[in-house]
């Protein structure tokens, strides 16, 4: 009931907000589990931009980094970096925002490799931010639109 009654008070642009971001950290989970990483990241560049989640409602790169957060703490299964990073990535390039997408890799402390993902815009670390010194770029891939 409280989720629901904070929901409610917000702005009526950032409820739209959220509830794509909901149904993309949903959408994301459940294609990591029936789609290659390639395949996935292909459709998820074909979505459409534009409204609801554009310019025009004023959303920040903040506001969309703070989205796909409460989603992924929402959504079942989701809390790994990998969603999150794709989700935002998706939000972002949606909304019109440059958006850059990193895999990293490091040692663990038991010598286990580590993998994590992270996306940049505007210069700053939208998510997966925290630590990333200790990571060495693999890769890195910038958003499909303009």
């Amino acid at each position: 009931m409280r989720r629901l009654h904070k929901f409610l008070w917000l702005a009526s642009a950032e409820q739209r907000l959220l509830i794509w971001a909901l149904v993309l950290v949903g959408a994301i989970r459940l294609g990591l589990g029936l789609l290659s990483f390639r395949t996935l990241h292909r459709l998820l560049a074909r979505l459409p931009g534009g409204h609801p989640v554009d310019k025009p409602h004023h959303l920040s790169v903040e506001q969309i980094g703070w989205a796909v957060a409460v989603a992924s703490q929402v959504v079942p299964g989701s809390r790994t970096c990998l969603i999150r990073a794709l989700a935002a990535q998706t939000l972002l390039e949606r909304a019109g925002f440059p958006a850059r997408f990193h895999i990293g890799v490091a040692k663990g402390e038991g010598g286990q490799l580590e993998a994590h993902a992270w996306v940049e815009s505007q210069d700053r670390i939208v998510i997966g931010g925290g630590g990333l010194s200790r990571y060495t770029p693999l890769v890195a891939f910038d958003g499909e639109r303009s």
